[in-house]
């Protein structure tokens, strides 16, 4: 009798969680959020972004492919909020973290998540630059530099969103002249579209009325274990790239291209992230991890330049572009101290990596990288994209 009595208590809660889980509201026996319910594979809710933003409509926009992969994107920062792509077992999994609503990419010291960033991805030091004899001052937003753009990034920016068909969404804005410091008047589209070969293609446009200086990326945050997993650290990497660009103690370049082999940072071969990540290694210390720019070897969009596994969900994603560079960071500055991630999760520290597609940080003030100078009458125009499979 007593087998029987536990057994249909074991249905029985059975039952109960499932049910919880599946209406995102599964609890512990102490009432908090059960941990697996962290990542569950649904899309925000679309009220939760329907806001006006400096006096523009911001909202939440769907593309799905054939596949049923589903990206969701809000013109609000031109953000990724949600992609489901399936694992090895034709589940669906979110593989990005981002948020539940709009108001909450509003706090501050937001981490970028999912946010197309510009005029200028990644660092320029002491916010200063000259063009054509002139100097500049930018905004100083991270220590004695000026990161992603400055305090009014296009991440804080609401594009004008046009949904062409169910798989593409073009994004445009016009950053005025003098925005954050930047010179000239820059337009700017780009264009998401979800491909039937499970292709995130991001797509940038931009010209100016005056000589400027532009380098633009988006700034996912990629688990593929599935958005508010623990870590990315078990995650498999390679990097096209035999040269990677060495950083100061504020994270700007030396200059310098330094050969990646016999260091940590040799991910020219399937590597797990955290296998070298806690050498006692300068570039390590100065990034607290990995963040830093790669060097690419191909950078024509005909071949992947890196590519990330998860054994777990056995989900791979292919990272293809026009860049030059791609910085990878592996979520050195997550803390995990607020549950405010999809689905009450906490997104922990190294629970994330990016994977940016860019020309070089701080190029403005270093002759020997690659040019991020646009003039009047020049199309800056580049394409990368993140395409999932499963092995």
């Amino acid at each position: 009798m007593m087998k029987k009595i536990n057994l249909i208590h074991l249905l029985t809660g059975a039952a109960l969680l499932f049910t919880a889980c599946h209406s995102g509201t599964a609890t512990t026996a102490g009432g908090a959020k059960d941990s697996v319910t962290a990542h569950l594979p649904q899309v925000p809710d679309s009220a939760n972004f329907k806001a006006t933003i400096d006096g523009k409509p911001v909202g939440l926009y769907i593309l799905k492919n054939k596949n049923k992969v589903e990206v969701a994107i809000t013109n609000y920062g031109g953000r990724m909020v949600s992609l489901l792509v399936p694992d090895k077992k034709g589940a669906l999994t979110d593989v990005i973290l981002g948020y539940d609503s709009v108001k909450t990419y509003q706090k501050p010291k937001e981490p970028y998540f999912g946010a197309i960033i510009g005029r200028y991805g990644n660092r320029i030091a002491r916010g200063k630059f000259t063009l054509d004899g002139k100097p500049y001052q930018l905004d100083i937003n991270d220590g004695v530099n000026t990161l992603h753009g400055g305090f009014s990034g296009f991440f804080s920016r609401v594009f004008t969103a046009k949904q062409v068909n169910d798989q593409q969404l073009e994004l445009t804005y016009i950053s005025k002249d003098g925005e954050g410091g930047y010179p000239g008047n820059l337009t700017v589209k780009v264009s998401y579209t979800l491909t039937d070969d499970n292709g995130v293609k991001i797509e940038y446009t931009a010209t100016t009325d005056k000589t400027t200086i532009v380098n633009l990326t988006n700034h996912a945050y990629f688990n593929l274990n599935g958005a508010g997993s623990k870590t990315i650290t078990d995650n498999l990497l390679k990097i096209d790239a035999d040269a990677f660009t060495p950083v100061d103690t504020t994270l700007i370049p030396t200059g310098k291209l330094q050969p990646v082999k016999g260091t940590p940072f040799d991910f020219t071969s399937f590597k797990a992230i955290g296998k070298d990540i806690g050498q006692p290694d300068e570039q390590l210390k100065n990034g607290k991890g990995y963040d830093h720019n790669f060097v690419l070897n191909k950078h024509d969009i005909s071949q992947s330049v890196a590519t990330v596994k998860s054994a777990e969900t056995g989900i791979v994603m292919d990272v293809y572009t026009q860049e030059p560079g791609l910085q990878f960071y592996s979520g050195n500055f997550l803390t995990g101290k607020t549950n405010d991630g999809k689905g009450g999760a906490a997104y922990n520290y190294r629970s994330a990596l990016c994977l940016e597609t860019q020309h070089f940080p701080d190029s403005p003030n270093q002759p020997a990288f690659p040019s991020t100078v646009l003039k009047p009458g020049e199309t800056y125009h580049t394409v990368t994209i993140y395409k999932f499979h499963n092995e």
